[in-house]
C-alpha cells in the first residue's frame, strides 16, 4: 500500500546489533529492528473533529483482560485487535483520505538509503555519579584526596552566594526518552519485516522504538 506521508512512521522491537559487509570490504554496524506490522487504529482528518492529518498505529498484541475498557471500546469501533502500544504520525495535508482503519503498514514503506529518526527508552541506571552520568574527569588519587576522587568539586563561588540552575550534579542517569536523528537504512527486509538501521539506538534488546522519517535529512536512494 501506497501511503503519501509527511512524516512515514512504524513502531517496532529492537532486536540487537550486529554487522554488513559492503561490496569493499567495510564493515557495517547496524541495529537489527523488527518494524511492524502495524495496523492502523485511527484516522484523524483536516475537516474533521481534530482539524489536522494524521493516522494512530498499533503494534503489538495484548491480551483482551489487560486492556482497559475505554481502549477496548477503541479497538472494538476501529474492529482491530488490541495492540499494546499506540503511536500516531502526522500526515501531508489531504494523505489521509488514502488510508483506511484496519490497513497494515510493513517496512516496505522504508528504503534502503533514506535517512531515519529512531525514538527510544534509554536503560535506566538509577542514581549515578558525575564521572558516569556526565564524563567528568576524575579528581588525583594521591596528596590528600582522601576518597574524594570521583567528586565533580566545586558548585559554585562567591557571587552569586549560591549554585547556579542547571549545575551538573549526580542524578538520576537514564530510563528517559530519546531521539537519534539521522540514521541510514543500510538494509530492508520486507519478507521478515526487518530493518538494518545503520548506527546504535536507545533503548535495551526487546525495547519498543518508533522509527520516523528524518526532519533534518533528506533520503538519497539509488
Amino acid at each position: 500500500m501506497s501511503i503519501a506521508m509527511l512524516s512515514k512512521g512504524l513502531v517496532g522491537t529492537k532486536l540487537g546489533m550486529t554487522q554488513l559487509y559492503e561490496d569493499n570490504g567495510d564493515v557495517v554496524p547496524c541495529t537489527l529492528v523488527e518494524a511492524g506490522p502495524c495496523t492502523v487504529t485511527q484516522v484523524k482528518k483536516a475537516d474533521g473533529v481534530d482539524k489536522y492529518e494524521a493516522i494512530q498505529i498499533g503494534f503489538g498484541a495484548r491480551r483482551e483482560k489487560l486492556t482497559s475498557k475505554p481502549q477496548a471500546g477503541h479497538f472494538k469501533k476501529a474492529k482491530v485487535e488490541p495492540k499494546r502500544f499506540l503511536r500516531e504520525v502526522r500526515l501531508a495535508p489531504g494523505a489521509a483520505g488514502e488510508t483506511k482503519v484496519g490497513d497494515a503498514l510493513t517496512c516496505a514503506i522504508f528504503a534502503q538509503g533514506e535517512y531515519v529518526d529512531v525514538i527510544g527508552t534509554m536503560k535506566g541506571r538509577g542514581f549515578s555519579g558525575v564521572v558516569r552520568r556526565h564524563g567528568f574527569a576524575t579528581q588525583k588519587e594521591s596528596h590528600g584526596a582522601h576518597y574524594h576522587w570521583r567528586h565533580a568539586g566545586s558548585i559554585g563561588c562567591r557571587k552569586p552566594e549560591h549554585t547556579r540552575r542547571g549545575t551538573r550534579m549526580g542524578g538520576q542517569y537514564g530510563n528517559t526518552r530519546k531521539t537519534v536523528q539521522n540514521l541510514l537504512v543500510a538494509r530492508v527486509d520486507a519478507e521478515k519485516n526487518l530493518l538494518y538501521i545503520r548506527g546504535a539506538i536507545p533503548g535495551p534488546t526487546g525495547g519498543m522504538v518508533m522509527i520516523r522519517a528524518s526532519k533534518k535529512r533528506k533520503a538519497k536512494v539509488a
